[in-house]
């Protein structure tokens, strides 16, 4: 008779304990949805599904991994000296010694929160699969599932076998992911993760496949960003009109909803993570993050989406607008020319 296997002595074998301190855990209550109309599948949401099923890539065999990532190496024109840029000159707190481990940290820190954000995107999209009312949705919904576990599965090879640094998930994106993991209202999930983190993300992405040194993260954001285009897309077709006929009481629900995440998704951008683990003052380090031209700026477009698609869905409210305006999200001009 063969032998049951020792799992105390066994490190593979799987057990909920072994991994209880790596798990952040949500209570929710939800309703699941089944719906036996399986329509025409001629709608908007039906096409960006055939989309998505052209797009599909294979982390393994489309991403070339043989390219050579140090992590603390001296960096070039050629290979990403000019990655954060806004920590060169006076006021910084960086010295200039340091602004190469700088460089390889914020290139990590940033490597690590699209890992987590793009893990926060595979649980979530799995839960509008769940509850959704329309069959196109629950379909479109389950091929953005797989697209999810791919970057999941490209950012974390990435992070293990390249860097071998990871940074935890930033308070304000966990926080978030809570908030919207928690929530059991489906459109707030769609506010959550595809209007604020997926349009935050798109533009993340794009900026980091130019600015990042070496091409094999440069590749791997470029194609992610591909599939959050349609993510987005996704997001905007299935709240469409939705919030026309709201009554004044679920507009403020959402409304204090996206307040909220706009608020943590703000302060997420203040680098605490960095200041700490290079053991540069903290509070002098939030303080540049806040006041710098150059990050204001990065921030400024990073928020450019998530305000294009509140304006499309009629979200957009005076009460977020000035918030956006308070955190320097947007320039006050620029909120003024928006209708």
């Amino acid at each position: 008779m063969t032998a049951l296997p020792d799992e105390a002595a066994d490190p593979t074998f799987f057990t909920l304990e072994s991994v209880k301190a790596d798990l952040m855990e949500v209570e929710n209550l939800t309703r699941a949805c089944l719906n036996w109309d399986y329509g025409k599948r001629d709608s908007r949401v039906w096409s960006l599904y055939e989309k998505n099923k052209a797009s599909q890539w294979n982390a393994t065999t489309d991403i070339d991994w043989d390219h050579d990532v140090r992590f603390g190496s001296q960096l070039t024109e050629e290979n990403g000296a000019k990655l954060a840029s806004f920590v060169i000159g006076e006021g910084s707190p960086v010295p200039p010694e340091l602004l190469t481990q700088f460089r390889w940290e914020y290139q990590a820190w940033m490597c690590s929160q699209f890992l987590h954000g793009e893990q926060g995107a595979l649980v979530t999209t799995a839960r509008l699969v769940e509850t959704v009312p329309d069959m196109d949705a629950k379909t479109y919904a389950a091929s953005q599932v797989a697209d999810e576990a791919r970057h999941v599965e490209a950012f974390a090879r990435y992070m293990n076998e390249k860097l071998g640094v990871v940074y935890p998930v930033n308070p304000g994106l966990g926080t978030l992911l809570h908030d919207v993991l928690s929530e059991s209202r489906w459109d707030i999930v769609y506010l959550g993760m595809q209007v604020v983190m997926e349009g935050l993300a798109i533009t993340g992405l794009r900026l980091a496949s130019s600015g990042f040194g070496d091409p094999l993260i440069r590749q791997i954001t470029r194609m992610v960003a591909a599939d959050e285009a349609r993510h987005i897309a996704f997001g905007v077709t299935a709240l469409n009109g939705m919030y026309a006929q709201a009554t004044s009481a679920e507009l403020r629900d959402r409304e204090d909803f996206l307040l909220e995440a706009i608020r943590l998704m703000s302060r997420r951008f203040m680098l605490r993570e960095l200041w700490e683990r290079m053991d540069l003052d903290v509070e002098t380090g939030v303080r540049f993050a806040r006041a710098n031209p150059m990050m204001a700026t990065y921030r400024q477009l990073l928020f450019q989406q998530v305000i294009h698609v509140l304006r499309q869905l009629g979200m957009l409210s005076d009460k977020v607008k000035e918030l956006l305006i308070a955190e320097n999200l947007v320039r006050a001009e620029t909120m003024a020319a928006v209708r």
